[in-house]
């Protein structure tokens, strides 16, 4: 079955009211997602992987599979666009703090991801909440992800692509794996194009968090 992100959003509600908090639900994505590299790369210690997360959830799930990365013996940098004060969700700012408190991992500007040769790239920029034109740094952070020669894997959603429509912003990341939560998302599957490789992971959320929304 497919949905919407509203659906989404509203199932992500009951969850959390039914005692199943949103914190648990990103460990959950972000922790799948570095099992889906896992199963593509097999031993990650040999990799260089550069990390884009945006101030809402979608960067809260990246900044998980960054902790989780540098567990697996990873060369992990993540670039955070914008400044930490605005991070906009208790649960990507608690991942954030984890973050700083962590030598393993290498806080970069986008600057200074725009000279580094990643073996993998994270796009945690937008996920689902995309609305308008991409701004800056967006824009230019999206730009880099395109330019680069890694393996682009997106959470969620690529940036730049509306998971309802699968239309396209002004600027969008072309990835080749896309690993999106609890349910596809109607836009997905028909970009295939620029999402690669789908897949849909359980985060759990209880089914009963779906009553009266499917």
């Amino acid at each position: 079955m497919e949905i919407t992100v509203k659906q989404m959003y509203q199932i992500e509600e009951n969850g959390h009211q039914m005692g199943f908090p949103r914190q648990l639900m990103m460990e959950n994505a972000g922790a799948s997602m570095v099992k889906n590299l896992v199963n593509q790369f097999g031993d990650l210690s040999s990799k260089k992987v550069l990390v884009f997360a945006g101030l809402g959830n979608n960067g809260g799930d990246a900044l998980v599979v960054a902790r989780h990365l540098a567990g697996h013996g990873s060369s992990v940098s993540v670039v955070l666009l914008g400044n930490p004060k605005d991070i906009k969700t208790v649960e990507c700012r608690t991942n954030w703090q984890v973050l700083q408190k962590m030598k393993s991992v290498s806080i970069k500007t986008l600057e200074e991801a725009s000279s580094m040769e990643p073996d993998i790239i994270i796009d945690g920029i937008l996920g689902t909440g995309i609305s308008g034109t991409i701004r800056e740094p967006h824009a230019s952070a999206i730009d880099l992800i395109n330019y680069l020669s890694a393996y682009k894997v997106a959470v969620d959603v690529p940036s730049g692509l509306n998971p309802d429509t699968g239309e396209t912003a002004n600027k969008f990341v072309k990835a080749d794996m896309t690993v999106t939560f609890h349910r596809m998302k109607r836009g997905i599957p028909k970009r295939i194009d620029l999402c690669g490789r789908i897949f849909v992971e359980k985060i759990g959320i209880p089914p009963e968090a779906e009553m009266g929304v499917l």
